[in-house]
């Protein structure tokens, strides 16, 4: 059976949810934002109405896969980052 899959912000979030949560759920970290706007062009689409230009840093590229991963083998996918601001911004561009 595919487990739940909940994502966090940190490591230590990981741990502290993982023992709360026990063995039927997956946990995993972001270690922060994924994704940032792009060095080139000022990160925004200046003639497609100054849309914002994403792409994940080389940092990140290993733990986005394996998010991803993840992803496609959970049953139910929980979105737990912090309930701020960054924590919103970081969810969504898990998504």
């Amino acid at each position: 059976m595919a487990r739940k899959l909940v994502i966090v912000e940190s490591p230590a979030k990981a741990r502290t949810v993982g023992r709360m949560l026990g063995t039927s759920y997956s946990i995993k970290a972001s270690l922060g934002h994924v994704r940032d706007l792009t060095k080139w062009g000022l990160g925004v689409d200046v003639k497609g109405g100054f849309n914002p230009r994403y792409q994940v840093p080389k940092e990140k590229k290993k733990v986005v896969q394996e998010i991803s991963e993840a992803v496609k083998k959970a049953s139910t996918v929980y979105l737990a980052t912090d309930p701020d601001r960054e924590g919103e911004a970081i969810a969504w561009h898990l998504v």
